[in-house]
C-alpha cells in the first residue's frame, strides 16, 4: 500500500511539473509508465520516468508531422 501511495504521489508531482514545463506527453506517459512499472514489480518511479520520456518523444513526433502536413497543405499547387 505504501508503494502504491508513493507511486501515485510521484505521478501527481510529475503532472504538476509537466504543466509548468510544458512537456507535452509527459503527464500521460508518466501515469501509464508508473502504473505499468508498479504492476511489473516495484518499479513505479522508473516506469514513470521512462513513460515521461517516451510520451514527450511521441508528442514531439506528432507535432512535427502535423507541422509538415500543414506546411504542405498551405503551398499552392504547381509551384
Amino acid at each position: 500500500m505504501k508503494q502504491a501511495f508513493t507511486t501515485l504521489a510521484f505521478a501527481a508531482a510529475l503532472a504538476l511539473a509537466s504543466t509548468v514545463a510544458h512537456a507535452e506527453g509527459c503527464t500521460k506517459g508518466a501515469v501509464v509508465g508508473g502504473v505499468t512499472g508498479h504492476v511489473a514489480g516495484d518499479h513505479g518511479v522508473a516506469g514513470a520516468a521512462a513513460g515521461c520520456a517516451v510520451g514527450h518523444h511521441e508528442a514531439k513526433k506528432k507535432d512535427k508531422a502535423a507541422s509538415a502536413a500543414a506546411a504542405g497543405a498551405s503551398q499552392p499547387e504547381g509551384k
